[in-house]
């Protein structure tokens, strides 16, 4: 979801859904951002949320299973940002990742948001990361798409 054409997902209710934010902790300044993004989100649709941290973004598929298995969260938010640089490994870890977290929504079938920034340098990161001057945030992106696809999917409450 990303600038024009997104849908309209504001106004999706969360009450009585325990929601998992895990984010990773590279790149501080835009993970305050996607998080803060996340938690507003998740605040005004009513859910309660938790938010657990990671070293970095290849830890977030275990870290979203865990969270998705023993904490009966309904759904969870996963947050992160890889930057592009000069060898393969940005490739590697966009690819762990991204597959990581697809087999965790099957095996755990229930939704996760995919809110990992995947950036050629810090300014894109920064300017997706709902701080002020950005152009978008990600974080409240993901948040938001994790809850309507919860509510659309009809995702039972209290797995707890």
């Amino acid at each position: 979801m990303s600038g024009s054409g997104a849908p309209a997902l504001a106004g999706v209710r969360g009450d009585g859904r325990l929601i998992a934010v895990v984010a990773s902790s590279w790149h501080q300044t835009v993970m305050d951002g996607l998080i803060a993004g996340a938690m507003k989100a998740l605040s005004a649709s009513g859910a309660q949320f938790f938010v657990w941290r990671v070293p970095g973004a290849f830890e977030l598929p275990l870290a979203v299973q865990t969270a998705l298995r023993n904490t009966g969260a309904d759904c969870a938010v996963a947050l992160g940002v890889v930057l592009k640089g000069g060898t393969p490994h940005f490739e590697y870890v966009c690819r762990a990742v991204t597959d990581g977290l697809t087999q965790v929504v099957l095996q755990e079938g229930r939704p996760v948001g995919f809110g990992i920034l995947t950036c050629d340098d810090e300014a894109q990161a920064l300017d997706r990361a709902g701080l002020e001057g950005s152009s978008e945030d990600k974080g409240y992106e993901a948040a938001q798409a994790a809850l309507a696809t919860m509510v659309a999917l009809g995702t039972p409450a209290g797995r707890r």
